[in-house]
C-alpha cells in the first residue's frame, strides 16, 4: 500500500509521532522530510566550519586537523550513535583539555592521545558510565542549558569588536531572517538562508567584512589513514593517559547530557551507553585519520534540531559529508562567505536554547529556593571556567548537598513512657530514612540520664541505610549500657538487621 503524507501508511492519521519522525528509512520516502534533513546538515556543516578552525588553534594544532575531525566525528557518530540528529565535532572542551600536550610534546603524542581517550570511552560505555545521567537532576540540567547559551553567545562577541561597520547592519540583517522567515515559511530553514542573502550582498557590494577564509587555511584533499609515530611504551601511555582520560570523561559528560537535551525537545528517547562507545569509536577513528577528536557540540546540534528541524541520523552524516565536500571541493566559494551570517545564527541558536521560562519572577518566587541555588551554581561555574562539565559535576554536588541538608531534617524520633509488667518502660519510635547526614544527630534524641531501667527503641517507619547510621545505633546502646539500662532494638526490616549484624560492635571498639 503507498504511503500517505507524512510518509506514514494510508488509513492512519497523518500526525506523524515523534519516534516516526526520526525513522531514517521514513524520511527517505518522504521528500519533504528528506529535503529538512539534508538542507538541515548543509546549515550545520557551514557553521562547523570556522567553529573547527577556531577550535584548532586553541589546541595549537593546523586547522586542517579540526575539520576532519568534524568530518569523522560526524559520520562515525551518524551511523553508530544512539543519539540521532545529535552533532559531534571538533569542540572548544576538547581543545582546551588537549592543548598542554600539544605544546609540550607534539601532534603525534597528540593523536595518539585522541586515538586512547576513544578506548577510555568505549571501556566506560561498558562499565555503564551513561547510566550515572540518572543522577543528574533537572536543575543542573537547566543550569547546563543557560550557561550554555551564555557561552554560545559570549562566543560571538569577540566576531562583533574592532570590526568594520558594515558587520553590524550585516548581523542585524541575519538576525531578522532567522527569527522572522520561520513566521512566514518553514519550507527552507532559515539560517540558510541568511547565509546565502549575506553572502550575495556582500559579494555584489564588494563589502569588506570578516569572511570564513580569514579564519585560516582550508584543506585541499582528503584525510588519510595514519599511525602516531610515537613510542609503544609505558612511558609514552604515562604521558598521555591522563590527558586521553581528562578528554574523555569530559566528551563523555558534554555528549550525554546534549544527548539529553535534545531527547527532551523531540520528545523520543535516545540509547545513552550506545552514544557512550560510538563516541569513543569516533575519536578513535578520528584520531587514526589525523584529526584532533571531539564530542557533541551543543550549539550546532541546536542548529540542526531546533533551527533546521532535523531529526534522523541523516542530517547527521550528511552535515559530515557537505563539510568534507565544502572545504576540499568548494573551499573559495565556501571562504568567501561573511562571519556576521554565521554570528547571527549563533546568537539565534543561544536565543533559543536559554530556557527564559527558568527566570521568570513567577517561576523563581515558586521555586525551592534549593533548586534555584543548584541551577545558578552550575551556570556561574561553567561561564567562569568556560567548562560545562566542571559546571555539571559542581551542580551535582550542590543538588546533592542540599538534599542531604534536606533529608536529614526529616528523621524524628517520639518518646512515651509505659508500664509493662508493672514496670515503667521507655518507648522510642524512629521515623525517616537514616544515613550518614540523618544519623549525626540520632545520638542526641535518648533522655540516657532520665530514662526507666527499661527501654525499647522501635525502627519500623526507619531504615538503616549505611555504616554511619549502625555506629550511631551502636553509640546510643553504648551510652545506655553506661548507665545500666537495658535497651531493646525491634522494628528493623530484612536489610537493616542484616547490616547491624555485620557491622554492629566493630565501628566505635577503637573510641
Amino acid at each position: 500500500m503507498s504511503t500517505v503524507a507524512e510518509g506514514r501508511p494510508a488509513g492512519r492519521s497523518t500526525a506523524a509521532t515523534p519516534e516516526e519522525r526520526g525513522s531514517v528509512r521514513l524520511a527517505l520516502r518522504n521528500p519533504r522530510w528528506l529535503k529538512t534533513e539534508v538542507l538541515a546538515g548543509l546549515v550545520v556543516a557551514l557553521a562547523l566550519i570556522p567553529e573547527a578552525i577556531a577550535f584548532s588553534v586553541i589546541a595549537g594544532v593546523d586547522p586542517r586537523l579540526g575539520l576532519f575531525a568534524s568530518f569523522t566525528m560526524a559520520v562515525t557518530t551518524a551511523v553508530l550513535g544512539g543519539r540521532p540528529a545529535m552533532i559531534s565535532a571538533a569542540t572548544g572542551a576538547v581543545a582546551l583539555v588537549i592543548a598542554p600536550l600539544v605544546a609540550s610534546h607534539g601532534i603525534d603524542h597528540f593523536l595518539a592521545a585522541v586515538i586512547l581517550a576513544g578506548v577510555f570511552q568505549v571501556v566506560l560505555a561498558l562499565v555503564g558510565a551513561a547510566r550515572l545521567m540518572r543522577f543528574v537532576p533537572r536543575s543542573v540540567m537547566v543550569g547546563f542549558v543557560n550557561a550554555l547559551a551564555i557561552l554560545i553567545f559570549s562566543s560571538q562577541v569577540p566576531e562583533l569588536l574592532g570590526v568594520p561597520w558594515a558587520v553590524y547592519p550585516l548581523t542585524a540583517l541575519g538576525l531578522l531572517v532567522v527569527f522572522l522567515l520561520p513566521r512566514l515559511t518553514t519550507v527552507v530553514p532559515a539560517p540558510l538562508v541568511a547565509i546565502v542573502v549575506i553572502t550575495a550582498l556582500v559579494v555584489a557590494l564588494g563589502t569588506d567584512v570578516p569572511t570564513v577564509g580569514d579564519k585560516g587555511e582550508l584543506p585541499e584533499s582528503l584525510p588519510v589513514l595514519l599511525l602516531p609515530d610515537v613510542p609503544l611504551t609505558l612511558e609514552t601511555f604515562r604521558i598521555i593517559a591522563p590527558f586521553s582520560l581528562t578528554m574523555a570523561l569530559v566528551g563523555l559528560m558534554e555528549s550525554l547530557m546534549t544527548a539529553k537535551l535534545v531527547d527532551d525537545i523531540t520528545d523520543t528517547r535516545s540509547d545513552k551507553t550506545r552514544e557512550s562507545w560510538a563516541q569513543g569509536v569516533a575519536n578513535t577513528v578520528t584520531g587514526l585519520f589525523g584529526g584532533m577528536g571531539g564530542c557533541a557540540m551543543i550549539g550546532q546540534t541546536m542548529i540542526n534540531v531546533k533551527a533546521s528541524g532535523a531529526r534522523t541520523r541523516i542530517s547527521t552524516f550528511l552535515a559530515g559529508v557537505f563539510l568534507l565536500v565544502l572545504v576540499v571541493s568548494l573551499g573559495e566559494v565556501v571562504a568567501v562567505i561573511p562571519m556576521a551570517a554565521l554570528v547571527a545564527i549563533m546568537i539565534f541558536v543561544s536565543w533559543a536554547t536559554f530556557d527564559w521560562h527558568s527566570v521568570r519572577p513567577s517561576t523563581l518566587r515558586r521555586m525551592p529556593l534549593p533548586e534555584t541555588l543548584v541551577m545558578v551554581s552550575t551556570v556561574v561555574v561553567t561561564v567562569w571556567t568556560h567548562n560545562l562539565a566542571l559546571g555539571v559535576v559542581v551542580g551535582v554536588l550542590v543538588a546533592m548537598i542540599a538534599f542531604a541538608r534536606r533529608v536529614a531534617h526529616f528523621v524524628r524520633v517520639d518518646r512515651e513512657v509505659v508500664v509493662q509488667d508493672g514496670e515503667p518502660v521507655a518507648r522510642y519510635t524512629v521515623h525517616g530514612e537514616l544515613f550518614f547526614a540523618s544519623s549525626n544527630d540520632l545520638y542526641t534524641m535518648f533522655d540516657y540520664a532520665g530514662d526507666p531501667q527499661r527501654v525499647v527503641i522501635d525502627f519500623e517507619d526507619s531504615h538503616l541505610w549505611d555504616a554511619s547510621t549502625v555506629a550511631a545505633l551502636d553509640s546510643v546502646t553504648d551510652k545506655y549500657a553506661h548507665y545500666g539500662t537495658d535497651v531493646r532494638i525491634t522494628g528493623l526490616n530484612q536489610a537493616s538487621r542484616r547490616m547491624r549484624v555485620r557491622l554492629g560492635g566493630l565501628l566505635n571498639q577503637d573510641h
